[in-house]
């Protein structure tokens, strides 16, 4: 049993000092995707995983070990470094720096599987999904925990035997929960590619005993009992699919939700409902972005750095207004091409639930800001690219406004949005590469615990293929309160 000061479960908040996370590094399926089926599984192209792993993820660990587990990496940097293979970042490997701050989704995934009964249940669901045969299954029951951790992940055995597809995905532990206050959703993903990834987040969720406090605390979407009844084409229209990235915890009242690509009303509205039974918050605020694969999560296109300061696209953010300039020319005939943002927030009052509607996204930001969590300073938007033409679009696309806040004012993002670090320096923020801040840490001219205002910058010709950023690639289980 963990001790439980390190099964607490809360957050509150986007912007609270950050605690504890569940990460899952770079594993060997992300190097077996193809061209053919880059885009079936949610990539924008192949990666080259060693440098992904070597030269980027890596540094977001160690960054992320500073921060909230300084024991573990406090003065190894160099032998770390000098270490050929990787034994410190891999979690088979018994150098592994094994941390209960920053937590290996794999590692959660082993421990329950050394559970017979779990073992045996979760191989049937997944043979099932993935349409294995009888003799398949017996031999995953034969395996293992660390043997059967691989094939459920990557689809292949230690001997390079393909048995299903990887689940590249699971690196953006993001979309497979979200906590709110002591409470988690659990996600369903809207493609058939995350599916596994899914399930094996829940078997975890329910049957690790880190999660014990979140017993009877675990929220699932479920289809429409009606949904069975459509026919099929309907069906496929009608799917009640949520995703992490739609999700965030802006404060400890209110959690706002996305209606994306990946995202359908119908699963907002269920959470709505289940939430508001339960009294968890009392306030939950719906943004409708265009359903297109630029904007797949409302985290690509706006993040929280601090709780008056927010990272989006200029383009997004004050639609509203755009759209009432130029309705008298639409009444004429012409045509715009600006997009279009739907904001409704529902909200309890006097034991009813009532609604209200925001103009602009960056009208909702703001009261979120001044309302919600009480910010004296005037709200601040960073835009991506600096909002010069073409580089909001173009850095949005590599996760310029996908940012973790590993404590407030402090966050991490990639290095390649030049426009945006230049947004960010005129914000009053520095801009420190990540090597160059973990050489600063080790020499003690920097101090996470002092550092302040600063956007770290981590590698990012690799990662950024993959269409997620930092805030993608956390599930944070815990952070500090505001207030």
């Amino acid at each position: 049993m963990p001790d439980m000061q390190d099964s607490i479960i809360n957050v509150t908040t986007e912007v609270g000092r950050l605690r504890r996370l569940i990460i899952h590094s770079p594993d060997s399926g992300l190097g077996k995707v193809v061209p053919s089926k880059a885009q079936d599984w949610l990539f924008e192209d192949i990666v080259h995983l060693e440098t992904m792993r070597k030269d980027e993820y890596d540094l977001y660990v160690q960054i992320l070990l500073y921060f909230l587990d300084p024991s573990k990496i406090k003065g190894k940097l160099k032998s770390i470094k000098k270490s050929r293979n990787r034994a410190f970042f891999k979690p088979s490997n018994p150098n592994y720096f094994n941390s209960k701050q920053v937590i290996e989704f794999e590692n959660l995934l082993k421990d329950v599987l050394k559970k017979s009964i779990i073992k045996t249940q979760l191989v049937a669901a997944v043979c099932a999904i993935e349409e294995c045969s009888y003799t398949e299954m017996q031999e995953f029951l034969s395996m293992t925990p660390a043997e059967l951790v691989r094939v459920l992940i990557t689809g292949i055995t230690t001997t390079g035997e393909f048995f299903f597809p990887p689940v590249p995905n699971l690196i953006f532990t993001r979309d497979i929960g979200i906590v709110v206050n002591d409470h988690l959703i659990l996600n369903k993903p809207a493609r058939m590619a995350r599916t596994r990834e899914s399930l094996l987040a829940k078997y975890v969720f329910f049957n690790h005993s880190l999660f014990e406090t979140l017993r009877g605390k675990i929220i699932e979407i479920e289809e429409d009992e009606m949904h069975f009844l459509l026919p099929e084409d309907e069906q496929a229209l009608k799917l009640e699919t949520l995703e992490g990235g739609d999700v965030m915890m802006v404060a400890p009242n209110h959690l706002m939700i996305g209606i994306s690509e990946r995202t359908s009303v119908e699963a907002a509205r269920q959470v709505i409902g289940k939430l508001f039974k339960k009294e968890i918050v009392s306030k939950v605020t719906l943004v409708k972005i265009p359903a297109k694969r630029d904007y797949m999560h409302i985290d690509t296109i706006f993040t929280q750095v601090k709780r008056n300061v927010w990272v989006l696209l200029a383009s997004l953010g004050k639609t509203g207004d755009f759209r009432n300039r130029e309705h008298v020319w639409e009444e004429l005939g012409q045509r715009y091409s600006q997009e279009e943002l739907t904001i409704r927030q529902f909200y309890l009052e006097d034991g009813k639930t009532k609604n209200r509607t925001f103009l602009n996204l960056e009208d909702l930001l703001s009261d979120i800001s001044i309302t919600d969590l009480k910010s004296k300073e005037p709200v601040k938007f960073v835009y991506s690219g600096n909002n010069v033409f073409p580089y909001g679009e173009r850095e949005q696309w590599t996760d310029s406004c996908n940012l973790l806040v590993v404590k407030e004012g402090v966050a991490i993002g990639y290095d390649r949005n030049d426009h945006t670090s230049e947004a960010f320096k005129k914000a009053g923020f520095n801009i420190i590469t990540a090597a160059e801040l973990l050489v600063k840490f080790e020499k003690e001219e920097l101090s996470p615990d002092t550092i302040e205002n600063t956007i770290i910058l981590l590698p990012s010709a690799e990662l950024s293929r993959a269409r997620g950023g930092s805030h993608c690639m956390s599930l944070p289980l815990l952070r500090d309160t505001l207030f």
